[in-house]
């Protein structure tokens, strides 16, 4: 095998390690981080796009208050995200004369 054929795979391997394999293990380190973090009251969106609030967290799931009053149990690995409040802007209260 020339020297060039062992340099081309060579490269081949570290391009396929530097955009692939390296990204989805600091992704899947920032949802692990982010399932770590959720405290009752902050507001989730699950995998299957439900928002709610979460009410209870304990080591194997949690549970999610999805209306006032109703409740459903999920897994942590189940949440997507958590939802930032949006803050409703002030109406402008110039004049506009």
């Amino acid at each position: 095998m020339d020297p060039f054929s062992l340099l081309l795979i060579v490269a081949a391997a570290a391009a396929f390690y530097f955009l692939i394999i390296r990204p989805n293990k600091q992704r899947q380190q920032q949802q692990r981080q982010m399932i770590a973090s959720i405290q009752p009251g902050a507001e989730v969106m699950t995998t299957a796009g439900i928002y709610g609030t979460v009410a209870v967290v304990t080591e194997d799931e949690l549970s999610l208050e999805i209306s006032p009053g109703v409740y459903i149990r999920i897994l942590p690995a189940a949440v997507s995200r958590v939802v930032q409040p949006v803050e409703a802007e002030e109406p402008d209260t110039a004049d506009e004369d």
